[in-house]
């Protein structure tokens, strides 16, 4: 009934959550998994593979350092599926606003995220949390997005849609990006029926920020997706935070002036959002990024002596 589809790194982690499916899935499966232990393959063109070689009509993309702590969770993502015809995709995190603004798959300012999962760490020496945020106490939600942790969908709309993998080259983007080409024409969702454990947490770092950028410009004309509606009021504040946290990462990572001004003026989306909101971006980067040269600037005379 299901084809579990992974792109393996560890095989001592992919024995345990191979182990962990048997023990939980409680329906006819298969195991497509891949050795890409030395990182030549882009997840996307794993997946694709996979899509192809599956048998059953469910698939189900799983990272390989989860343990599902449902029982019989196979049957409760078959019955999502057979419930409702219009759903396309359903993970276990995700969020029903998607910014214009370069982020994750949400923005800041108001929390628009649906989750149910255990984060365990393995890069910081913090406790596992159980993150849980279901504010209308439903047991399927819809979202613009899903994060790509545990995405199920079914093989025709995999099919039909595939992975990008020439745009999404690595292991970035590639699970909004399915999203918002899945959410064209079908529902996104967050179940509150399949609970597990991701055992690391998330790592935002330049390679992360590369294929950001390659995401946005793609979906640029289509965003925002706002599904629960916010007002417009929140949107411009959900923007405004979200913005501004975008150049504090652009200038982490050393991106130059014009990529927050080229970002800023796409489209014309922000000014047609609120001119006042637009201007005010405006600034804000150029007082960023004259701050940082002054920082630099006097770095520089410090080091000269």
């Amino acid at each position: 009934m299901i084809s579990v589809i992974i792109c393996s790194a560890n095989k001592n982690l992919l024995k345990q959550v191979s182990e962990n499916i048997s023990a939980t899935i409680g329906v006819p499966y298969e195991i497509i998994a891949t050795d890409n232990s030395d990182g030549q393959q882009g997840i996307c063109s794993v997946y694709n593979r996979g899509i192809l070689k599956a048998r059953y009509d469910i698939l189900c993309f799983m990272h390989e350092d989860v343990l599902i702590k449902t029982d019989n969770w196979g049957q409760k993502t078959v019955q999502l599926f057979h419930n409702d015809p219009e759903l396309g995709l359903v993970g276990v995190a995700g969020s029903s606003y998607k910014p214009v603004t370069p982020s994750g798959w949400g923005g800041t300012g108001i929390d628009t995220t649906y989750t149910n999962l255990l984060q365990s760490f393995k890069y910081k020496e913090k406790k596992t949390k159980h993150i849980n945020r279901n504010p209308n106490n439903e047991s399927i939600s819809e979202v613009a997005c899903v994060d790509g942790v545990w995405l199920c969908t079914t093989r025709k709309i995999a099919r039909e849609i595939m992975f990008d993998e020439n745009t999404f080259w690595g292991f970035h983007g590639y699970d909004i990006d399915f999203s918002l080409s899945v959410g064209q024409k079908y529902k996104v969702a967050v179940t509150f029926e399949v609970l597990l454990d991701h055992l690391s947490e998330g790592r935002y770092d330049g390679t992360w920020m590369k294929e950001n950028l390659k995401l946005h410009d793609k979906w640029s004309k289509h965003l925002p997706v706002n599904i629960e509606p916010l007002t417009p009021r929140q949107v411009i504040y959900i923007e405004k935070n979200t913005f501004k946290a975008f150049i504090e990462q652009l200038i982490k990572f050393e991106y130059p002036i014009s990529t927050a001004f080229n970002m800023l003026w796409k489209n014309n989306k922000f000014l047609a959002l609120d001119l006042k909101l637009f201007l005010k971006l405006n600034f804000y980067i150029l007082k960023k990024y004259l701050t940082l040269d002054k920082t630099r600037l006097n770095s520089k005379q410090l080091a000269d002596g």
